[in-house]
Parts: structure tokens; C-alpha cells; sequence
């Protein structure tokens, strides 16, 4: 009896050590450098949307030409949407002008490829307060940086991308005439 006691136990111990899973990660878009203090007004965000296909917490980045692939193990902080506000706040506050700005961000694309690159490809409006539509800028900016083959090295791409976005936003609010080209 005590003989099969021994094994029940075992088995039992054997299958509880196949269901481990492994850590998840968590990741952000925003970087862990501070802003350095720049004189202005802030920008605020009316708005950001995010392809459905990566909104989620989850990290989303492409296999090949047509293949997604959903990685479990690796999330951000929030849904990517939440991310990218989050980041943008951080990289935006005190970066205006000197007239009250506002934006409104629509990620197009938001690729993702480990050993590549990361890519964002967004359209953004950038209004005056209390001007209506006679004050609106809107433009298309596509950012795509190198990456390294982790996930940690394709997430300072994207951080990358989004410094980069929040330095054109913040040139144009500053009252540079048109779009600023993405460098």
C-alpha cells in the first residue's frame, strides 16, 4: 500500500511540474530616461486609436509577409493604446508652443519584427485652442527603427519611434510652418 501511495505521489508531483508556464514579461513604451525640462505649454491628446489587430496587452509582432503572432509570455504594461497615451503624455508635457495645442494620433500601422525593426506609421491632426479648424495641421509620419533580435531591443525601437513622433508633434506646435519631414 505504501508502495503505490509513493507513486500516486509522484505522478502527481510529475504533472504539476508540466503545467509551470513560463514568466510573463512586462514591457513599456515609455522610456526610463526623464524628459529633460523644456519651457512651453503642454499638448494634450484628444485622442489616440491603435489598429485592433495589436490593441491589446499582449505583444503583437509579424511572422513573415501575412503571419501574426500573439506573445504570450511578453504583454505591455496596458493595452497598446493605453502605452502609447502613456508615453506620449510623458514625452509631450511641456512641449508646446506658446498657444494652448492639442492632437489627435491614428496609428495606421504598428509593426513589429524582432531582428528587423519596429515601424509606426501614424496620421496626426495638431490644433490651436480656440481656433476651430482654420488652425489644423494634419500629417502623416512613418517611423521605422533598427532592432535587435529580442523582444527587449524591438520594445527601444518602438520607444525610439515614439520620442521620434513626440519630437515632430512638438515642432510643429512650436510654429513651424507645415509638416515636419520625418528624419
Amino acid at each position: 500500500m505504501a508502495l503505490k501511495l509513493k507513486f500516486t505521489v509522484l505522478a502527481i508531483g510529475l504533472l504539476l511540474g508540466a503545467c509551470k508556464s513560463a514568466p510573463i514579461s512586462f514591457h513599456t513604451l515609455t522610456p526610463t530616461q526623464p524628459m529633460t525640462g523644456r519651457a512651453g505649454s503642454e499638448i494634450t491628446i484628444e485622442g489616440i486609436s491603435v489598429p485592433p489587430q495589436v490593441d491589446r496587452p499582449q505583444i503583437v509582432i509579424r511572422q513573415g509577409n501575412s503571419g501574426l503572432a500573439i506573445l504570450e509570455t511578453e504583454w505591455w504594461g496596458a493595452s497598446l493604446s493605453d502605452e502609447l497615451r502613456s508615453a506620449m503624455v510623458d514625452q509631450l508635457s511641456n512641449a508646446g508652443g506658446p498657444r494652448k495645442t492639442s492632437v489627435r494620433i491614428d496609428v495606421q500601422r504598428f509593426d513589429s519584427i524582432p531582428g528587423q525593426y519596429g515601424l509606426i506609421d501614424v496620421k496626426w491632426r495638431l490644433r490651436q485652442a480656440n481656433t476651430g479648424d482654420d488652425a489644423l495641421l494634419a500629417c502623416r509620419s512613418l517611423l521605422q527603427t533598427p532592432s535587435g533580435p529580442t523582444i527587449d531591443d524591438l520594445v527601444i525601437a518602438q520607444q525610439n519611434n515614439v520620442k521620434r513622433l513626440a519630437a515632430l508633434i512638438s515642432q510643429a506646435s512650436a510654429g513651424s510652418r507645415g509638416c515636419p519631414p520625418a528624419s
